[in-house]
């Protein structure tokens, strides 16, 4: 592992991340804050001074670099196996064409700066091209499956005093990421059936993975990747969400609460309220990241859902922009949430570089001032 000098000392602790983790998710007191962070845009690691001149280049350096509380996932293969191959197909001056690990033809800069890919054609549409794949690349007892659990035990041992996860996969985002938003909306009502497999063959594929490491760790939560909303709402049918992706949610959780895993959040973008009614009856109770811009305040659905949803994020990043009076202030609003517990603050997304070096220092040290304060009642686990 690369040497990371940390530029900042960790906030003071009583208890270890591990503990602090579980009881601040279960609305339980804690010494302070859990303090951790989504990530970075690439060009941040080339533009943001901190990381050029300490030479940070990941989203994990950066977690070292800046001494945030540790948190760790395990991860299965559980999606298309073979991926399919990455090659370009053609290009012009400014863009290129190519063929994605999903089989999706995209369109991106040919200067690679970050942005969201044009997709121009899927590889699968009918029900006949799935059948094909799926037959091809969605094996669960395919050999590249099989989980190392004893070289994971050496990297994550019992005693361990940092939380660690499970990953449980999607149900319908890396469907999405399959077909395209146009081409999941097209086919859940030309080939609902065929959909719905897609959605059965990911749970599949999940609980395989599953049922190699759940009896072999001591998991304190759950994680998932659903990016299937934008600031307009979700990019599935609800309806259809509701009835055949829910059900799947239920199964998985059966599987967890089975090992005492009672936290479990999904990752997904944009504003997902139409989703949080289905997400909470399939047992996912945590929302991560919670874009402010698409969903609002944090606060409004911690009280209308309170007790029973966790939100991890959610800290305006247009405010981060805007500059400290700004951070301040917003940052302020939400010390009552944090108090109440179920919730871990912070940049409700990847950390754009429109955010300045020293805007983001002084976000950090105002989370620092207002949550991890030891001795406290900011964080008194009050319900």
């Amino acid at each position: 592992m690369k040497s990371i000098v940390p530029c900042r000392p960790k906030w003071d602790a009583e208890m270890t991340d591990r503990e602090r983790f579980v009881r601040q998710m279960r609305f339980q007191p804690v010494d302070r804050c859990f303090n951790m962070e989504f990530g970075y845009w690439e060009e941040n690691f080339h533009e943001w001074s901190g990381f050029v001149e300490n030479g940070i280049t990941t989203n994990e350096e950066a977690d070292r670099f800046f001494n945030f509380d540790r948190i760790e996932k395990i991860s299965g293969n559980t999606w298309m196996s073979p991926e399919f191959e990455e090659k370009v197909v053609s290009e012009t001056d400014t863009k290129r064409i190519h063929i994605n690990r999903d089989g999706l033809y995209a369109e991106v800069p040919k200067d690679a700066h970050s942005t969201i890919p044009h997709f121009t054609k899927a590889s699968i549409v009918t029900p006949e091209d799935w059948e094909r794949e799926k037959a091809a690349r969605f094996d669960p007892a395919s050999p590249e499956r099989t989980v190392d659990v004893a070289g994971l035990k050496e990297q994550h041992p019992a005693d361990r005093d940092y939380p660690l996860g499970v990953r449980c996969g999607s149900m319908i985002g890396k469907v999405r990421d399959m077909l395209t938003f146009e081409g999941l909306a097209y086919a859940v009502h030309d080939y609902p059936d065929m959909v719905e497999d897609m959605v059965e063959t990911s749970y599949v594929l999940v609980e395989a993975f599953l049922d190699q490491v759940l009896p072999h760790f001591e998991f304190d939560f759950a994680s998932g990747w659903e990016d299937i909303s934008f600031k307009n709402g979700p990019l599935v049918d609800v309806g259809f969400f509701n009835e055949v992706v829910v059900p799947r949610y239920k199964r998985i959780r059966r599987r967890l609460e089975k090992y005492g895993i009672d936290i479990w959040y999904t990752d997904s973008d944009g504003d997902v309220r139409p989703l949080l009614p289905g997400f909470l009856e399939g047992g996912i109770n945590t929302s991560f990241p919670w874009e402010v811009n698409s969903g609002g305040h944090p606060g409004e659905v911690l009280d209308q859902y309170r007790g029973t949803l966790r939100i991890m994020g959610g800290v305006d990043k247009m405010r981060m922009i805007d500059g400290p009076p700004s951070i301040d202030q917003y940052l302020e609003t939400l010390v009552p949430y944090v108090k109440r517990g179920g919730f871990i603050p912070f940049c409700d997304h990847r950390c754009p570089p429109d955010v300045t070096y020293e805007n983001y220092l002084h976000y950090l040290d105002k989370k620092q001032e207002l949550f991890g304060r030891l001795g406290s009642d900011i964080v008194a686990g009050v319900c």
